[in-house]
């Protein structure tokens, strides 16, 4: 567990402008939030039209993007907040999880700009922010329930109370996002492949029959792998017999199975743990079929659904802003000696109680 530096907590009625700075993958964003739910500027800078020629992020060239975009984005973030830096009362940075190079970069421009204006730093656990983006569409109530979905993430997450993290179910190999990337490139999609599988996936008039992974009876965990071979399997059966699958069968076949699980898993967890609201969070929150399925099997269960909007699905700085908020209220602040931490845990992130 990393060394926090603690300071008496901050009433919750103080006003507070938080500076945050999201560099864990391949989008550099900076920006300014007002009390956790006001976003003031929110600039984000996409890579993806570099790494798309190399099918995937290329953790090198992130980071020396992330070099040569954080001093401009910084400033801009500021000009559109309308603020000056002095009008700043917190930083807070992205710790982890991530690739190691890019979060550095961000960490170091963090404690850089805390320490010249003398300013609390606070570290964020990038599924927290990813979770608490929820919180700009509305308050959130507890016990509640998140499904992260994302490149890198696959778990359900209970909320106890605000920041409070328990993981009940994981991905024991794949994330999904992963797995939409991968099927993706058999189909010979562009990078990144999830919204070019979700809007093939939704207009076909058919689907290719694939497994669905249920694990053990009780458990909550996810696997995506064997789907992903049990779609590569198909598609090689159907060369060796000469013959095409069409893509947006296979597709379709692949999303069903996929929003089938989660979706089914999900509801139940939701059901076992109490939960008053069902949060989504992550990248593949912006899939719009598995949101179609969530909004109707809560609509069924009478469970409020809560899901970012789509410019807050994806990495953002705002969300980190959003859940810096919670350790903000609370005078959790980092040391200087903040370290980048490619591997962290929620749950141990999870606030003080």
């Amino acid at each position: 567990m990393m060394d926090k530096m603690k300071l008496p907590a901050v009433p919750p009625s103080t006003p507070s402008l938080i500076l945050a700075i999201e560099t864990s993958c391949d989008e550099t964003s900076v920006a300014v939030v007002e009390d956790g739910r006001i976003i003031r500027s929110n600039i984000i800078s996409s890579q993806i039209e570099t790494h798309k020629k190399f099918g995937g992020v290329v953790p090198e060239v992130a980071s020396r993007q992330h070099v040569e975009s954080i001093t401009w984005i910084i400033e801009e973030a500021v000009e559109k907040a309308g603020i000056r830096l002095q009008d700043v009362d917190a930083v807070a940075v992205t710790q982890g999880p991530g690739l190691v190079g890019s979060l550095l970069v961000g960490l170091v421009a963090g404690k850089a700009l805390a320490f010249s204006l003398g300013l609390p730093l606070i570290a964020v656990h990038h599924i927290a922010g990813h979770i608490y983006a929820n919180r700009f569409v509305q308050e959130l109530e507890y016990p509640s329930l998140a499904l992260v979905v994302s490149g890198g993430h696959t778990e359900l997450v209970v909320l106890e109370g605000p920041g409070q993290f328990r993981i009940i179910g994981r991905t024991r190999d794949d994330a999904v996002g992963e797995a939409y990337d991968k099927v993706a490139r058999a189909l010979g999609l562009p990078y990144p492949g999830g919204p070019h599988l979700d809007r093939l996936a939704l207009a076909a008039d058919g689907a290719v029959q694939l497994p669905r992974a249920w694990l053990e009876p009780d458990s909550y965990d996810f696997s995506f792998s064997g789907l992903k071979s049990a779609v590569l399997a198909a598609l090689n059966t159907a060369r060796m017999k000469g013959l095409d699958l069409a893509a947006d069968h296979v597709a379709r076949g692949f999303q069903d199975s996929v929003i089938d699980v989660v979706t089914e898993k999900a509801m139940r967890a939701a059901k076992q743990f109490g939960a008053k609201q069902l949060l989504l969070a992550g990248g593949v929150a912006a899939n719009k079929g598995l949101r179609e399925s969530l909004t109707e099997r809560c609509r069924q269960s009478r469970l409020p659904l809560v899901v970012p909007p789509l410019e807050l699905c994806t990495d953002n700085a705002a969300m980190i802003a959003a859940a810096a908020h919670l350790k903000w209220e609370r005078g959790e602040f980092a040391p200087m000696t903040l370290k980048a931490e490619a591997v962290l845990s929620l749950e141990e992130w999870s606030v003080k109680s």
